[in-house]
């Protein structure tokens, strides 16, 4: 990964077996600087965040897209694509999907305040074009000019064909959370705006056991 990518360093990885239990630890840079939304996945409110945070996140995205990762390390599979989108945005899942290598959970309680980190990397690997950028995108609807200014900062990923099934998947991912439980705030916003995209309203789902 790019050393420009802001990030907490990994310094070592010690994993260890007990009995049938597997663990895993990592020793990580302690970041200081506080996280945009400590308490939840979403924001409620426009943090102000600076133009020069916006670049750097932009840049960091555009530099870890370009890096290599093994095939194997796929977040968001096509098995889960192909039940998904029928089950939860109600329209056929695509028959290609475009994939970088992305951070695979970015929500603002992933991000600090400048000067910028992307925590929380367990999910990351090939994540479909767009994905990224969609669920950031998605937990900001509730703050429509937070949600404007990603969608034209970040057009030229989300308007194009590639970049609309990787928020779509993302969305997908969203009213997933919703049909267990999750976003009872967020969840009309997800559902009008996956609506947007599509031109079908998502059913409302009677199960949300879709592995990914």
């Amino acid at each position: 990964m790019p050393d420009a990518v802001p990030r907490p360093r990994l310094y070592e990885v010690h994993d260890w077996t007990d009995g049938e239990w597997a663990f895993g630890a990592e020793l990580l840079d302690h970041v200081t600087q506080p996280v945009v939304s400590p308490d939840r996945a979403d924001i409620d409110h426009d943090p102000g965040l600076p133009d020069a945070w916006w670049g750097g996140l932009g840049l960091a995205l555009a530099l870890l897209a370009e890096a290599e990762v093994e095939a194997a390390r796929t977040t968001v599979r096509d098995g889960w694509i192909e039940r998904a989108f029928p089950q939860f945005l109600g329209v056929p899942a695509p028959a290609v999907v475009e994939r970088v290598t992305g951070h695979g959970d970015l929500h603002w309680g992933n991000l600090t305040v400048m000067p910028l980190t992307l925590l929380d990397w367990e999910r990351w690997g090939r994540v479909p074009f767009g994905y990224d950028v969609g669920l950031l995108h998605a937990n900001s609807l509730l703050v429509p000019d937070v949600a404007a200014h990603i969608r034209t900062r970040f057009a030229a990923v989300l308007d194009t064909p590639a970049g609309r099934i990787g928020e779509l998947a993302a969305l997908a991912e969203m009213l997933q959370a919703v049909a267990r439980g999750w976003y009872p705030d967020l969840a009309p916003h997800l559902a009008a705006r996956a609506e947007a995209l599509t031109g079908v309203r998502p059913p409302t789902p009677v199960h949300s056991e879709v592995s990914a």
